[in-house]
């Protein structure tokens, strides 16, 4: 049974009735494979289970955790409610704990209340996706869905910049699997076209303005994306390929249809959608550097002077960093403003 509509009816059949008419919120949302729906058999050989989070007003936690691990069952539908890892000591799957507290361990800031331009930069995609999917199982204190609603997705403005780096981080690769071919590095040819793949896939994501999750669950959000299957098997046939030349013919399909989806957003005006020779070299690419400009020209003067080149997410690849709200958000805000003014 997937883990979403196992806490579902834990929550309803068991939880709830022992909260009683304490008032709260409940969800099933942050860390967790079966939030993004992404768990399998796979996933319950560790931390999984039927799990809830309550969310209570400020001085009722203790109480209300103390009477919950008294009285649960140990086991629901067949599934044991006490269970962990070699890194988690076991526990019941049930936390309870106050909103904002939580939030800000999560994502660093507040997200009832309205949300600045380094916190949305400092946040990364994976605790952005992991706070609004899942499911909110009941919002007694009001405030759980307004905070989902506010992180749904990005400003505008934060988008097209968003977008825009990322534009810029394919200028950076796309004429390096020709160029390491050339010279008989294949490897290092296929190893930059991974590179690629990977950065049109989290583009196309960032598109439809979904949050890339991250590596383990990429292709698998990719997949999801409506109409995705024919660009993915552009990416996988380069992938594929034996050498630089079949790997270019792939690529640049696959530039060309990314490039036609830009233009259907009109955000900006419309761009040539096919490749062209990079610069005099004998290397084909679809200009991304263009749609970047493109896209850095719709965008508030203050947010284009930005230092920070795009989200966490875009200049970072630590789980270290990404995986901590504090640390993410120091690096998004050290290098909008290096000086620490």
């Amino acid at each position: 049974m997937p883990g979403l509509p196992l806490s579902r009816a834990f929550y309803t059949e068991v939880v709830h009735p022992l909260i009683g008419q304490v008032p709260h919120g409940a969800a099933l949302i942050g860390p967790g494979s079966e939030v993004l729906a992404f768990d399998t058999e796979r996933s319950a050989d560790h931390d999984w289970g039927p799990r809830v989070l309550v969310f209570v007003r400020p001085g009722f936690e203790a109480g209300l955790a103390e009477r919950l691990g008294a009285a649960l069952p140990e086991r629901f539908r067949g599934y044991p409610t006490v269970f962990g890892s070699d890194r988690n000591p076991p526990r019941h799957g049930v936390v309870v704990t106050v909103f904002e507290q939580w939030a800000r361990s999560r994502l660093g800031f507040d997200p009832r209340g309205p949300i600045g331009t380094a916190d949305w930069l400092g946040v990364s995609w994976q605790r952005l996706a992991e706070m609004t999917s899942g499911e909110v199982f009941h919002d007694g204190l009001g405030e759980l869905e307004a905070a989902r609603a506010n992180l749904r997705w990005y400003p505008q403005q934060v988008w097209r910049y968003v977008l825009a780096c990322q534009w810029r981080r394919v200028a950076e690769l796309e004429s390096f699997p020709g160029r390491c071919g050339e010279v008989g590095d294949d490897l290092g040819s296929l190893l930059v076209t991974a590179r690629l793949v990977e950065e049109l896939m989290r583009l196309c994501l960032l598109m439809r303005r979904r949050y890339p999750p991250y590596a383990k669950w990429l292709g698998s959000a990719f997949a999801r994306l409506g109409g995705s299957a024919e660009l993915g098997e552009m990416f996988a046939a380069a992938l594929a390929a034996r050498g630089w030349r079949e790997r270019e013919e792939h690529l640049c399909r696959a530039y060309e249809r990314v490039a036609a989806l830009h233009n259907r957003l009109g955000l900006t005006e419309p761009l040539q959608a096919s490749v062209r020779e990079f610069h005099d070299r004998p290397f084909r690419v679809i200009g991304a550097g263009r749609f970047a400009d493109a896209l850095l020209g719709t965008v508030d003067p203050a947010l284009r002077a930005s230092r920070a080149d795009g989200s966490v997410d875009q200049v970072c690849d630590s789980v270290q960093v990404l995986g901590d709200s504090t640390r993410s958000v120091a690096v998004v805000r050290a290098l909008r403003d290096p000086a620490g003014t």
